[in-house]
């Protein structure tokens, strides 16, 4: 049996009105997933809990099949994971993004979109000016790099209590509630602040400005957490794994669960991604691997930025480009199994992640159709096929459990 788990990061949105009334996913043409739709099923889950906050680290753990409420310890040391950044029992690591912040506002979360050279050098001169042995500074792609607290012999500043906030949360809004807050935030809030003075005039910068570009005002510390411990994939479920995708955070989780991680060229975690390379890395990979996933970030992005025309689109990109091909491929296979289902909502109107069910399609071996022809927002609210619990759809999209959701 071969399997297939396509995700359009957050596709699932509300109605918009410069889309006629449609949601995205509605006014897209995705003749791929609906043919997902119309030979199997469609429904919905809920993949993040209402006590966590609702963003890729946490849905995407979920959607692997992995209960958030029990594995979730943060989203850096996810990434860190990516990097191959060893990190020790009580160290913590936090997400490290280059933001514009004007006035006080958060103008940017990415700085930009500021190149990984760029980065790279302004990250250097935060290890020189700001690191020591116990304050490490990583440089990543592009705006998102990390910082590791090393805790060596010392009880380590923070706990779970230690409270951050997502930048992409804050988009054109105030910053000055939002610094970190509870155990260590001192010390955090004291970094982002030291990091203004070191970039005010710094090369990049200056270089930056003369060419019209938005400046990295600074860094900004979240997602602080430490090593999950979680029991592999193949152990969990029984088959292995392979996954494609732009984000270190989904590259981190692979790497923690035991899945393979497949590099393609051209793909950006951003709109101008190379949909079509990794459409034809997924074929490849399904000879090699007894599931493949394919994570696409471009609709977050385009939700981020408030654009509803770049995200339809991106799900139109994904449908031609990765959908279609893997699902003609996995039909050559014989039997198999493939899922079509974003991760969490991300809102064009708040241009932010949310809580709330995102819809999905499964088709393949064993699933009886149901009456759906569409994979979009409404028609999966109409389903009766409801995964209260997200991380458990993984069980019945594998075949594991038969009685379907809460069984």
């Amino acid at each position: 049996m071969k399997y297939a788990i396509i995700i359009p990061d957050g596709a699932a949105d509300e109605p918009q009105e410069s889309l006629g009334g449609k949601t995205p996913l509605e006014a897209a043409h995705v003749p791929a997933m609906d043919r997902v739709a119309a030979a199997g099923v469609v429904g919905r889950s809920n993949n993040v809990p209402i006590s966590l906050p609702p963003g890729s680290d946490v849905a995407n753990l979920s959607l692997l099949g992995y209960n958030p409420l029990e594995h979730f310890t943060g989203r850096a040391p996810l990434e860190a994971a990516a990097q191959g950044i060893q990190l020790g029992p009580e160290d913590w690591a936090a997400r490290c993004n280059l933001v514009t912040i004007e006035d006080q506002i958060m103008r940017d979360f990415t700085a930009g979109h500021i190149s990984t050279e760029e980065a790279s050098r302004l990250m250097a001169t935060v290890q020189e000016e700001l690191g020591n042995d116990r304050i490490q500074f990583y440089s990543g792609v592009s705006y998102r790099n990390l910082m590791v607290y090393r805790a060596g012999d010392e009880p380590p500043p923070f706990s779970p209590d230690t409270r951050t906030t997502p930048p992409h949360d804050l988009t054109d809004k105030p910053v000055l509630d939002d610094y970190p807050r509870g155990p260590g935030s001192d010390l955090l809030s004291r970094l982002m602040s030291d990091s203004v003075e070191l970039f005010a005039r710094h090369p990049v910068n200056e270089a930056r400005r003369r060419a019209g570009r938005l400046p990295a005002t600074n860094i900004w510390l979240w997602g602080l957490g430490r090593t999950p411990q979680l029991e592999s994939f193949a152990q969990r479920f029984g088959c292995q794994g392979a996954m494609i995708t732009a984000v270190d955070l989904l590259r981190g989780l692979a790497a923690l669960v035991g899945w393979r991680r497949i590099d393609v060229p051209g793909a950006t975690a951003y709109l101008d991604t190379d949909y079509a390379a990794k459409g034809r890395y997924a074929v490849e990979a399904l000879e090699q691997v007894d599931l493949v996933c394919v994570h696409v970030e471009a609709p977050d992005e385009a939700s981020h930025e408030g654009d509803a025309a770049a995200k339809v689109q991106a799900i139109e990109q994904i449908d031609r480009h990765i959908v279609g091909p893997v699902y003609a491929a996995l039909r050559r296979h014989g039997d198999h199994r493939i899922l079509v289902s974003p991760d969490h909502p991300t809102a064009l109107r708040t241009k932010t992640h949310s809580h709330g069910y995102v819809p999905l399609a499964m088709a393949g071996a064993g699933i009886e159709p149901d009456e759906a022809t569409r994979l979009d927002d409404p028609t999966a609210a109409r389903s009766e096929l409801v995964f209260e619990q997200g991380w458990e759809l993984m069980d019945f999209f594998l075949g594991r459990s038969k009685a379907g959701p809460g069984a």
